[in-house]
Formats: C-alpha cells, structure tokens, sequence
C-alpha cells in the first residue's frame, strides 16, 4: 500500500506531504482545490504520461515521491527482483522528476530506471480507476486473464501445461518454417562443410608435422654446402699426404708429454693438447661419417616443397597453425552430423509437431470448456454486484469467439472479451463501448469489487467514480468501495456526503491565494471536522444546524455499517 506520498512543484501544489493508511480514505474540497492533482502525483508514480505542462509556474522541475509497503508475495517484488534492485528491508520506492527541458528522470530505490519499466512496476503496484479508465477493465486483451483468475483454482494447473505445450509448438512450428524457407540454404551449407571436411580429413595432417618438414627441406636445399663446408673442414683437420695438421699436433702432443713430469705448468699444456688431439681425431671422424650420409634428393624436395604448400593453403583457408585447422575440422565434423541427422529426422520432427498440435488442441478444449463454466460463475457474481448497486435489469456476459483459422495463442484458441446490456431490448454490446457516466461508474465498480482480491494490487484509487448518482444509488456506491478497502488500500475523492462518511480516513483539500499565489494544503479531519465537511457536502454553501445533524447522523450510521 502507499504509505506516504511527496509532491513538489506540481500544477499548483508547491509542497506537500501525506501519510496514508490501510482501508479507506477520501479526498474531499471544493472544485478545483488540487484534489485530482494528488491523484494525478500517485498517477506519475505508476508510469503514467509526464508533461513540462504539469510543472508549477515559475519553477524548473517537479518531483513527485511515494513509499509503498507490499505483501510478501506481492508481484511488485518478483519485478524488482528480475531487475536486480534491492527490496531488502520491504519497502519500495518510487520517485519521478520531470524537467521544464523535457528532461524525465524515474528511480526505484534510488536505481535509475526507464518510463517503460516504471509503468510495468506501476501496474502492480496502484490501479487508478476514473469514470472512463481502468487499468484492466477496460482493455479487452485483459479479460481472458481476469476470468483465469476468477476460476484460477480449477483452471491454474491447466494452463501451466499448456503454456508448456505451446512453447513446444511454437519451437517446433519455427522449425519446420525455418527449413522449408532455407532449404536451399541448408543444402549449400552442407555441401561446404562436406568439401572442407573431404579437404581437410584428406591431408591428414599431424600436429608438428610443419616444423619437421620444414626442417628436411631445409637440410635438402643446403645439400652442396653441406658437403663443400664438410670435405673443406675434414682436409684442413688431416691435410695433405706428407704431414697433417692433426699430426703435428700430436708430435706437439708427445713431445710435451716427456717434461710433463717436470713442471705442474707444463703439465697442464700437455693436457690441453692432449685433449685438442683427441677432440680433432673425433671430429675428424664424425666429418667423414656425415659425408657418407648426405645424399641429394630433388624428387624427395618436391614431394617436401607439395606438402608443405597444401600445408600453407589449409592454414590460409581454416587456421593460423595445424592445431587450429585440426579444430576447424572437428567443428565442421560436429555441425554436419547434426545438420544431417536433422535432415535424417525431418519426418520425426514433422510428427512431433503433428503430435503437440493434438496436445495443444485437446488442452486448448479442456480450458475452454472451464473457461465457459467459469464465465457462468463470473457473470452471475457480477449480477449480484450490480443489483447491490440498483442495476438489476443490467446483463454482464463473458463472450467467447474461436481464433482465425483454428489458430492458438499464449492462452488458448478463443478470444475472450465481456460484453454489457445496460437496458432491456437493447443489443449486448463490448464493456469498451459501453457510454460514459454514472452507468459506466457503477459497472466498473461492480467489476472491481468482483476482481480487487483477485489481482494482486493493493491500493486501488477512484477518481470521482461516483459522478452522476445520489440516493441510495450513492448509498450502494459507498457501500461497495467501502468492502473493496477491506483487502485492499483504497483512496478515493469524492463529492458524495455518503461515500465520505464511510472512509476510514478523510482528507480535506484546500486552495489558497497567497501573495498572488494559489497553493494546495491537505487537512486530516477529526470528528468534529468530519462533521462539518459533510455538513458543507450535504448542504453546499449554507450550512445550517439541521445540516450538521444529517451529518452527525450520516457519520454515525457509516460507522455501525462498517461494524
């Protein structure tokens, strides 16, 4: 419910500040005092149309702030959550501040949010009822949703099976329509992967299989310079025929051996050459080893050089490196197994579909047929409502008509809408056509009080909604709201003495001019206030001891109904 409510700068209001309770509460002054202004605040609140319009002159913004307090299990709550904003503590609340440059700023506490996403939070949090809109009642997309939850008991269990279903159709039904109209492009789809993964799996590539090959040919490319640095290294290790190098060195070698003994320095210089004369012998031989080895092999070259550029040509196509073209395939592999199997499956998917359409159809009848036992039950509660309201010769009537082409939606295959007959003879006819006034006012306030508990919302605002009755009509009018703030938190203005009577609470609205200022003040009446405001009400501009004592006694009849 709304607890406190903060305007500033709004039309003629400067400040103002109210604290709301739960039941019932009305809003009472003389035309024009700003008793719509406040409505209109609570309006902003919920998302509704912002204008630069509604700014007070001489001012640069309006701000307009409300804390509310839901039940645990309050939708508002499941909304809050899906948008990440805190709700630790139970409380929410909304602010909306709207700039003379058009400039609109909405918070959820203290999280800036969009207009959109204000009004989806507002539909669940206040429902601002007026002679000619209701948040729900009047939108005909809306009825099938409030007949659910009239029968919701009987009808909830069925329709969460056959939501599920219809998401399965759907998903099936975009299947099926995705493939007939790509067929052609699924055809070349597998064609390309069946070429790249005939292209790639024919390589056979193994992984470091680039750098060895690499490596071959480079060995068989430098094959001559190989063998030149080879014998160029092996002659100048072992020379010519009369005395080589290798040799004198190990004259030097045996020569420093026989003084070795003599001095620890000389041992170390035979050491030395002793280990260069054996390194040289070694080498000597391995250089004559490796030149037996090599050999030239240009058809060995080629076939590297062939290799090597399939290599090369995959890696443009598919990869940086082997590795990454190896994973191209394996993808290309995956995706056309399943493509082929979808394919291979084609008839299965076709029965599938054919078998959630029998699905969605017998469980589309099943609601239907609660959907028609339940409508008996609504229109009879609606009756009953009406005749409190002296509208017995009114007819509610929920009509039922199937969807084009044996067509389903989200919530079955008919269309629902309530239709009205005001007065005998005449044709049933839409609620959404049903003619403005006091007729309109006590139908959607028989609605109201069959579907408040229903939806889930806890403050419900009537905006005047008792304009054109007096007697006992209004009677029964005060009557009805008054019921309907037993569940949920209702404010309503009103210039009816007997629908004031019966709140909980009453509120005072009055305009003042000060230094050529018009402003809005609120009072909370007591009794005795009461009594006089209802005095005014009654009465108009003369108000006479007689007066105040219808009053006294309305305020005191108001009180033992509501006991």
């Amino acid at each position: 419910m709304l607890e406190n409510l903060s305007i500033s700068n709004l039309a003629i209001i400067d400040k103002l500040e109210i604290d709301f309770s739960s039941g019932m509460t009305v809003l009472t002054g003389e035309t024009g005092a700003g008793k719509s202004i406040i409505i209109d605040a609570v309006g902003l609140l919920a998302g509704g149309r912002g204008s630069q319009k509604f700014i007070r002159n001489g001012s640069n913004k309006l701000l307009v702030q409300g804390l509310f307090i839901f039940p645990n299990d309050s939708p508002t709550y499941n909304i809050l959550d899906e948008l990440g904003i805190d709700h630790s503590d139970g409380s929410v609340i909304l602010q909306r501040e709207i700039y003379r440059n058009g400039k609109n700023i909405c918070r959820v506490n203290g999280i800036l949010v969009n207009t959109t996403t204000l009004k989806k939070i507002g539909l669940t949090v206040v429902d601002i009822q007026g002679q000619n809109d209701s948040q729900n009642l009047m939108q005909p997309e809306k009825h099938v949703q409030l007949l659910d939850e009239f029968g919701f008991d009987d009808i909830h269990s069925l329709l969460k099976d056959y939501y599920n279903c219809y998401e399965q159709y759907n998903n099936l039904e975009k299947l099926i329509k995705e493939k007939r109209n790509n067929e052609k492009e699924w055809s070349q789809r597998i064609d390309m992967l069946k070429f790249q993964e005939y292209e790639i799996g024919n390589a056979n590539l193994q992984l470091n299989e680039e750098e060895e090959l690499a490596k071959e040919r480079d060995h068989l490319q430098n094959y001559q310079k190989i063998v030149d640095a080879l014998n160029f290294s092996f002659n100048a290790i072992n020379g010519d025929e009369t005395i080589s190098p290798i040799d004198m060195i190990g004259q030097a070698m045996n020569s420093m051996q026989s003084i070795e003994d003599v001095d620890p320095k000389f041992n170390e210089i035979s050491d030395n050459i002793k280990n260069a004369f054996y390194l040289l012998q070694d080498s000597s031989d391995n250089i004559s080893d490796q030149v037996d080895l090599q050999e030239s092999d240009e058809n060995k070259l080629e076939e590297i050089e062939e290799r090597l550029n399939i290599i090369y040509g995959l890696k443009r196509k598919y990869g940086d490196s082997i590795k990454q073209v190896l994973k191209h395939y394996d993808d290309v592999k995956n995706e056309l197994d399943s493509m082929q199997s979808d394919k291979e499956t084609g008839e299965d998917l076709n029965q599938q579909y054919n078998n959630a359409y029998k699905k969605l159809d017998n469980l589309a009848k099943k609601i239907s047929n609660l959907r028609h036992k339940t409508a008996i039950g609504l229109e009879n509660e609606v009756h009953k409502q009406l005749s409190d309201l002296y509208m017995s010769k009114t007819e509610f009537s929920v009509n039922f008509s199937k969807l084009p082409n044996g067509s389903f939606n989200q919530y079955g295959n008919e269309h629902v809408e309530f239709y009205m007959r005001t007065n005998p003879g005449e044709s049933l006819l839409p609620l959404s056509k049903i003619a403005s006034g006091g007729e309109l006012s006590r139908i959607l306030l028989a609605l109201k009080t069959v579907f408040a508990n229903l939806q889930g919302i806890t403050s419900i605002v009537f905006d005047e909604v008792d304009t054109g009755v007096s007697g006992r009509v209004a009677q029964a009018i005060a009557d009805k709201i008054s019921s309907i703030a037993k569940d949920s938190q209702v404010l309503c203005i009103t210039h009816l003495p007997q629908v004031a009577a019966m709140a909980d609470h009453h509120y005072f609205i009055k305009k003042s001019v000060n230094n050529e200022r018009t402003t809005t003040k609120v009072l909370k009446l007591n009794k005795k206030n009461r009594v006089d405001e209802l005095a005014r009400m009654l009465s108009g501009s003369t108000v006479t001891k007689l007066t105040l004592e219808h009053a006294n006694e309305l305020l005191n009849l108001a009180n033992e109904e509501k006991k």
